[in-house]
């Protein structure tokens, strides 16, 4: 007696599925032993198995516990170290220990990164200028809207500041970089403050501007009508300020092939 032709039919389909899902699959490729004892370690450290100051295992013990040389384990440690996740501190005393990790950090980090890229040249102002307006104008936006009372009061007093100061001061770059990151601080985004606060410590914008008292009334006016919007809660008019306020300074500003990390 024959195989009903349904039952024929519904395997026939059944083997199909079946090749067509084996065909799905991917060899991955087996990662190299540096790799492996890197993966796992910045799994631990990120995973809460180290807390932040503790002294990792030595290199000879992380070399016997993942049956690697320790040349390997020293790869993985340099790579942990460069990622901001481990420090490492010399002498009989020294080891590697894991960072404390917080916005802050985050901060220092991307400072020296941006320091050390600045330094090579590869980054021009027009560049450093189109990344401000990408972070700074929706700072803006955010920070008329999360403000608090704390922050209208230290962007008042930094204008205060402002105001008595001569253009040619040496503090005025310094007003300018924490008007700006108070402003991102305000956005409630820690992390958008951090890449502004960043990005003015190490190329300092008013740098690569042509100072004059005029520039200088106009930049400090401009900061004057931003906080007035963001205290408002108007995002619409604290983003159309701060954009009009860093069109200015654009116009206002050196051209150089690079701005050099100052």
């Amino acid at each position: 007696m024959g195989v009903p032709a349904a039952s024929r039919t519904d395997g026939s389909s059944m083997r199909a599925k079946n090749v067509n899902l084996a065909d799905g699959f991917r060899p991955e490729p087996v990662l190299r032993p540096r790799q492996q004892v890197e993966t796992q370690l910045r799994a631990a450290i990120l995973g809460g198995v180290f807390e932040r100051g503790q002294r990792f295992p030595s290199e000879a013990q992380l070399a016997e516990q993942f049956r690697v040389s320790r040349a390997t384990v020293r790869e993985a440690l340099r790579a942990l170290v460069e990622a901001g996740l481990i420090s490492t501190v010399p002498g009989a005393s020294g080891g590697s220990f894991v960072t404390y990790l917080d916005h802050h950090k985050l901060g220092d980090f991307v400072s020296e990164r941006l320091a050390n890229t600045l330094e090579l040249g590869s980054i021009t102002y027009d560049e450093v200028n189109g990344f401000r307006n990408l972070l700074e104008v929706p700072s803006a936006r955010l920070a008329a809207v999360n403000r608090l009372p704390e922050h209208l009061d230290r962007l008042h007093d930094v204008i205060e500041r402002e105001k008595s100061s001569s253009f040619d001061s040496p503090d005025v770059p310094n007003f300018n970089a924490e008007f700006h990151g108070i402003v991102a601080e305000a956005s409630g985004n820690r992390l958008l403050a951090t890449f502004v606060t960043a990005l003015h410590r190490t190329t300092q914008p008013l740098g690569y501007i042509i100072t004059s008292a005029e520039v200088g009334r106009d930049a400090v006016r401009h900061h004057i009508a931003i906080v007035s919007a963001i205290k408002a809660k108007d995002p619409d008019e604290a983003a159309k300020r701060m954009e009009y306020h860093l069109e200015y300074l654009r116009e206002h500003a050196v051209h150089g092939d690079a701005p050099t990390a100052r």
